[in-house]
């Protein structure tokens, strides 16, 4: 019997991950919030509740909420009670976007972090970014703001196409 619990209750989990690593990001749409690594956990409680822990990327994030409740949602969809739980620390960094994740980024036509976190000169901008579209590396940074605050605006000199670079954190 108690082999049996155990079994549900990871499929149960199984499950409830399944669906709220499903819930797109509301700013970047490409990507979910597993792909971005916001998505930390997502446990049963004893009482059988679907419980997420959820890491903003940054504590002013805007569609912090937004993401919070589209978990919640997608969790009470799936026929979970649910909650879920803001974690700060340790605080989220670019360093948790997985490989896939920044390939989706770099498709839809941002360019992703290109540094780990902890470099001094990615935290001021200094790092070298590639054009998403035709991948050169001869851009510029036109704002340090792009249509995010996560994310700067960059022109490429060689296709001149703007875009968007995810700044590492």
């Amino acid at each position: 019997m108690v082999a049996q619990a155990a079994i549900d209750r990871a499929e149960m989990q199984a499950r409830a991950w399944e669906a709220a690593a499903a819930v797109p990001d509301p700013e970047v749409p490409c990507v979910t919030v597993a792909d971005l690594g916001i998505l930390r956990s997502v446990d049963i409680d004893e009482a059988g509740m679907a419980v997420a822990k959820v890491t903003p990327t940054y504590s002013g994030c805007p569609a912090t909420l937004a993401i919070e409740l589209s978990v919640e949602t997608a969790l009470r969809e799936a026929g979970f009670d649910a909650r879920v739980e803001r974690v700060m620390s340790p605080a989220w960094t670019t360093d948790w976007i997985g490989e896939d994740a920044r390939e989706k980024l770099r498709e839809y036509g941002i360019a992703p972090p290109v540094e780990a976190s902890g470099s001094i000169r990615s935290l001021f901008g200094e790092t070298q970014v590639a054009c998403p579209r035709c991948g050169s590396t001869d851009t510029s940074r036109i704002s340090e703001f792009g249509s995010t605050p996560c994310k700067a605006h960059y022109r490429c000199e060689a296709c001149l196409e703007p875009f968007d670079y995810f700044k590492c954190i």
